[in-house]
């Protein structure tokens, strides 16, 4: 699928998904709704990293009552459950409902984010020792990482979208 905002995306999750849904949200203290549901399914159902806006358009195709508030809201719920990321930068934010350590290219031209296919492992196995060293001589224990490339996408591969997730 395209991430396109058309109505395309079915925005309805299988049970199990929804299972998974429901107990993270639970999880962090918020309630299960069906747009927090509909905004969920959009983020899974796309390759790209949409802004609020974009999930707005899209999943208001299906909840036509939904406000652009409530994706806001719905958003910030499912970060705080940790089932999307947000990705700050210097337009709006971005979000990511791949939850697994990867890593992005970000084009500084149109703000566009795709994901880089790396061969799977961890970054930290592939520091320097001198590294890992450094860091712990200054008492800070690694937990997680993130990593960004910034750039510029090719004109001609701007509209190209990442592999399957």
């Amino acid at each position: 699928m395209k991430g396109s905002a058309s109505s395309q995306h079915n925005l309805t999750l299988p049970p199990e998904d929804e299972a998974v849904l429901r107990r993270a949200l639970e999880e962090a203290g918020c309630r299960f709704t069906r747009q927090r549901a509909a905004v969920f399914a959009y983020l899974r159902s796309v390759k790209t990293h949409p802004t609020a806006d974009e999930v707005y358009t899209a999943v208001r195709s299906v909840v036509p009552s939904i406000s652009l508030a409530t994706v806001y809201k719905s958003l910030e719920a499912l970060v705080a459950c940790r089932l999307a990321a947000k990705l700050p930068g210097d337009g709006p934010a971005r979000y990511d409902c791949r939850t697994d350590n990867h890593f992005h290219l970000r084009c500084l031209r149109t703000g566009q984010i795709r994901d880089l296919d790396a061969p799977p492992g961890s970054l930290l196995e592939k520091l320097e020792p001198e590294v890992l060293e450094n860091l712990r001589r200054q008492g800070f224990h690694v937990t997680d990482y993130r990593l960004e490339l910034l750039g510029y996408f090719e004109p001609d591969a701007a509209s190209a979208v990442s592999s399957p997730r």
